[in-house]
């Protein structure tokens, strides 16, 4: 069975920098995974934040510049780096996991498409 456990939220000030980590246990095709993270802030639906698809990595126009995505597959681990966080940012911050991964770019921006995903890690940025 697929498990999906993220890490690394916590409380940061404006400016400052977070490394999210996620990983995915119960699977040896880790490699062959599409990854990536969601984020639910108050008040706001889910909201696509960056996938990796094999070599191939997307963001939101909102974090783009800021946040970085990146995998270690012999760990079965994926990452999400952000720097100059911004108030903004604040928010439950959920990884995803697919498998096979998702072929279709449009499919990546909606939550319903992914096969997995974690509990969810806070992150919350002080002005």
């Amino acid at each position: 069975q697929v498990r999906v456990v993220e890490s690394g939220g916590g409380l940061v000030q404006a400016g400052g920098s977070l490394r999210l980590s996620c990983t995915v246990s119960g699977t040896t095709t880790f490699s062959t995974y599409g990854l990536g993270w969601f984020r639910l802030a108050p008040g706001n639906e889910r909201e696509f934040v960056a996938t990796i698809q094999g070599g191939s990595t997307s963001y939101a126009d909102s974090v783009k510049g800021r946040f970085t995505i990146s995998r270690d597959n012999a760990k079965n681990t994926v990452f999400l780096q952000m720097d100059s966080l911004k108030p903004d940012d604040t928010a439950v911050y959920y990884c995803v996991a697919d498998s096979p991964p998702l072929l279709i770019r449009s499919s990546w921006y909606s939550l319903e498409n992914w096969d997995y995903w974690g509990q969810g890690t806070q992150v919350t940025v002080s002005s």
